[in-house]
């Protein structure tokens, strides 16, 4: 019987490339559990959606009873643990979704999860895995140098780092505690195809499509890692066949650039792919705004150690991902724009005090 794989969050954006690439390069048996909320689209796993070694099943991480209900029927043998609200100018505006999700939800998961476990045999007992994922956020906000390691002390300094922050907590003193077979990987910065529109690189593009102002923050400056999401989600394979129960592993591109350099590396591509129609470079619409409140100043990961145990090592640049992922938009609108039609229109988030 081919392994099963239970995959919370796979209508999401790393989620929904893990269960594609589970899909398309292997055997396993995938079963997506999706709550669906605004990030989430059952479009995102179209290409194998009638695969027969795939299923979804729309539930909420924070429904013990039908999480219960679901490993029960599944039976898994590894758990990915994507599902997760995620963006940081929501947990400004609205914290409690980040709190009963990232925390209480995992916990949840987390519960059932070790349940499922002691009632297997021996022998399946040992080969199951709970892998959780999580971000580099965790650990707060570089200087000019240095890299976050596995060793770096968590310092989250938003209300998702926060959340996540203890996410990451709870899972490891499940290991620890009860003995659940976990791995934990905190990542960089994502992007890539079918990336929800408000996160900087698609909204950048989608906003120069249209002809609007390009919104930076600050001057611009804020530094982070980029990883191709394909890349990640060939690294949280390798961890889940792999890695050692208890442990962690930072994944990372090697491909640090201010967010300024980020916006002019679209425009650029942009100018080339689908030049304006006066003629005028798309930098012409950046503007800069206010700044997001407590905006960490730079990010970079450390991958060293998933690269030397466990032989993984990103197969894109940033300049080959960042051209795959405009030329991914470009070349599918229908998908955006039915996002921008009725989940989000681009505006502005994280603006609000917390009450």
């Amino acid at each position: 019987m081919n392994a099963r794989v239970l995959v919370t969050g796979g209508a999401g954006f790393i989620g929904s490339a893990l269960v594609r690439h589970l899909g398309a390069e292997s055997d396993y048996r995938v079963l997506n559990l999706d709550k669906l909320t605004y990030a989430g689209s059952l479009s995102s796993v179209e290409p194998i959606a009638d695969a027969p070694t795939y299923e979804f099943v729309q539930a909420d991480i924070c429904d013990g009873p039908a999480i219960a209900a679901i490993f029960a029927r599944f039976d898994p043998d590894i758990v990915v643990h994507l599902a997760a609200e995620s963006h940081v100018d929501r947990s400004i505006d609205g914290p409690d979704a980040f709190i009963e999700t990232n925390i209480v939800g995992t916990y949840r998961m987390l519960r059932a999860a070790t349940q499922h476990w002691k009632g297997l045999e021996p022998a399946r007992r040992e080969r199951f895995r709970f892998h959780h994922v999580s971000t580099d956020e965790v650990f707060g906000s570089l200087g000019p140098d240095g890299f976050f390691t596995e060793e770096t002390p968590y310092d989250p300094r938003s209300p998702y780092s926060a959340s996540k922050a203890g996410s990451d907590h709870i899972v490891r003193a499940w290991h620890h505690t009860y003995g659940l077979p976990t791995l934990v990987t905190n990542c960089s910065n994502n992007y890539g195809p079918y990336h929800f529109p408000e996160k900087l690189v698609p909204l950048m593009i989608l906003k120069a499509l249209a002809g609007e102002p390009l919104p930076v923050y600050g001057r611009g400056d804020n530094v982070r890692d980029w990883l191709f999401v394909e890349d990640h989600v060939r690294a949280i394979r390798r961890v889940f066949e792999a890695g050692r129960p208890g442990e962690t592993y930072n994944v990372g591109g090697r491909a640090e650039r201010t967010n300024l350099e980020v916006v002019r590396a679209i425009c650029a591509i942009l100018d080339e792919l689908r030049p304006r129609a006066d003629g005028r470079p798309y930098t012409d619409g950046i503007a800069f705004v206010a700044d997001r409140p407590g905006h960490d100043l730079r990010y970079a990961i450390d991958a060293s150690k998933l690269e030397g145990e466990l032989g993984w090592v990103p197969q894109e640049s940033f300049d080959t991902g960042l051209r795959k992922t405009v030329g991914w938009y470009l070349a599918n609108e229908p998908w955006w724009r039915a996002i921008q039609a009725g989940q989000y229109g681009g505006e502005r988030l994280g603006l609000k005090q917390a009450g």
